[in-house]
């Protein structure tokens, strides 16, 4: 038995792939491509560790090309729910009694076959089913997923060394005990990377999970719950459950062994599961911890002393990459009037250089949105901004969806800043401005802080320490994650933990320790080595 004290120290961040022309990482991603492009696999549902297959079964396709089928995957019913939460809650003893360091172990050796292994696999099957280019399902699928699981063991090691002072003649420990019960993950279409996390955080913790995964992002996810199990997950840990949302909740909700829900997704989706606990709180062992980020309304602000250039380059990066489908993507932007015309000529610019098309050309910026809903739901706000006389569209605004779901990149000047462009999520490759007058600063950073519900990230662009400063202020509560002089876009584990507040979640900062604190339900163990044999204190004394 090793009774060695371990510590996992603080990693390096993951190298990013550049995948430039004629590199040794183009031409092995660009294999994998065309392998996962040419074959049709079954994903079935992985329950205790085995493949089940329903019979009840829906088609993953390229967002670029909807007409070509990648996968058929096999739907859960309430019968392989009720089982995966058996399988969860029998997993649950022998794997919170493991050490540790074990449980940590298995994460880093995850890492490293998503960075050996099977970074090409799980970038092409992220690009192909997802949307994403090259760029970004590297520094998302391969390099943040790794980030993830490698920095969470050297979190977990400053926990769990976090223990009470103990006095003369008593012991005090610190026990650090996974949630009693069964986690519950839903995870989203556009972050591979999160889907990996929000299960394997709370695994780490000792907890055991039901996983329902977004179906436009299954060919990732199936892939990351083989890698998950070629790592040493134990069978029963992860039940990895596609299907409907409704049938699982249903049946996940209503257990009383629910001890926790990880969630990433739409606000209406993350109420209706608040309002679900709440109605089945006396039904439940202990109150569920409900953890989790919905969206974002995200804003880039200019100061009249902000470089031009540089709001601009911020503003086609921060809302186009990867089609505006990030929580984080710049959506809305405030550009003092003194420089308005010179943003404006770079932005349409930059647009007109931008290429549109499949993930597979490289010289591609912008792809596909997700599926026909979110085309839809996009085309229906452009639409709006196009007969409304509160909004010019001053770029994009053209979409198709014929052979894939293509949306180009819009921006819509707004004469009203409470435009619905500018209040409402929309999740696609649009950025609505309002131009405001020099000497209105503070007064638009009012309007800025008041005009979304959402509370995810946001920017100041400006070359004025004191005015980056008040907008700091001003906005204190309508960012979790502010930036300065930089897109509100790409924080990196380890560096700029995420999460936001107000509408865009709870906050509980992905990428620290403090989200895996969430996981642990504490437990202090007083020892007294003498304990007194008379009831009398000292002052009762004569």
């Amino acid at each position: 038995m090793n009774n060695a004290v371990f510590n996992f120290d603080v990693p390096q961040n993951e190298p990013i792939y550049e995948y430039s022309k004629d590199s040794k990482e183009r031409e092995a991603l660009v294999k994998e491509l065309d392998k996962q492009a040419s074959e049709k696999i079954d994903i079935p549902l992985i329950i205790g560790g085995k493949e089940v297959r329903t019979g009840d079964t829906g088609n993953v396709v390229m967002p670029h090309l909807h007409s070509h089928v990648l996968a058929t995957y096999h739907r859960a019913g309430k019968k392989e729910v009720s089982r995966a939460i058996d399988e969860a809650k029998k997993a649950k003893d022998e794997w919170m009694n493991m050490s540790w360091t074990e449980r940590a172990s298995i994460m880093l050796k995850a890492a490293e076959l998503l960075s050996k292994k099977y970074r090409y696999l799980i970038n092409a099957s992220t690009m192909l089913g997802q949307g994403k280019n090259a760029f970004q399902a590297e520094i998302d699928a391969a390099c943040e997923t790794i980030d993830f699981l490698r920095f969470n063991a050297n979190y977990i090691s400053i926990i769990y060394n976090e223990q009470p002072k103990s006095s003369q003649g008593i012991l005090n420990r610190m026990e650090y005990r996974p949630l009693e019960g069964f986690i519950y993950t839903i995870s989203p279409f556009n972050f591979t990377a999160i889907a990996s996390n929000l299960n394997m955080a709370p695994c780490l913790m000792g907890n055991t999970m039901v996983w329902k995964p977004a179906s436009t992002s299954l060919l990732s996810n199936y892939y990351l719950m083989k890698i998950f199990m070629e790592a040493g997950i134990p069978a029963g840990v992860i039940n990895f459950l596609p299907g409907s949302g409704s049938t699982i909740s249903e049946v996940a909700l209503s257990d009383r062994e629910l001890s926790g829900i990880h969630f990433t997704g739409s606000n209406a989706t993350f109420n209706t599961l608040w309002k679900t606990v709440a109605q089945n709180l006396d039904k439940y062992r202990s109150y569920p911890k409900v953890v989790g980020e919905t969206g974002g309304k995200d804003f880039i602000f200019a100061h009249c002393s902000a470089i031009p250039e540089q709001v601009a380059t911020a503003i086609v990066r921060g809302a186009f990459e990867y089609q505006g489908q990030k929580c984080s993507a710049a959506s809305r932007a405030y550009i003092p009037r003194s420089m308005w015309k010179q943003v404006k000529e770079k932005i349409i610019s930059d647009i007109g250089k931008i290429k549109i098309g499949d993930v597979r050309d490289f010289t591609n910026f912008v792809n596909a949105v997700i599926d026909k809903n979110s085309f839809d739901n996009i085309v229906g706000y452009i639409e709006n901004a196009r007969k409304s006389p509160e909004a010019d569209i001053i770029a994009g605004g053209k979409y198709d969806d014929g052979t894939g779901y293509f949306i180009h990149p819009t921006v819509i000047e707004v004469k009203n800043p409470h435009f619905i462009t500018m209040e409402e999520e929309m999740f696609g490759p649009v950025m609505s401005i309002f131009v405001y007058d020099d000497d209105k600063y503070e007064e638009t950073l009012k309007i800025c802080d008041s005009t979304s519900p959402y509370g995810l990230t946001g920017s100041i662009f400006s070359q004025d320490r004191s005015m980056s400063v008040k907008a700091c202020r001003y906005l204190r509560y309508a960012a979790g994650n502010f930036y300065y002089n930089d897109k509100p876009t790409g924080a990196m584990v380890g560096q700029q933990p995420f999460g936001g507040s107000r509408a865009s979640g709870t906050n509980d900062k992905s990428g620290s320790y403090l989200n895996l604190l969430r996981w642990t339900n504490p437990r202090t163990v007083k020892e007294t080595f003498l304990p007194p044999e008379n009831f009398e204190y000292d002052y009762m004394k004569e």
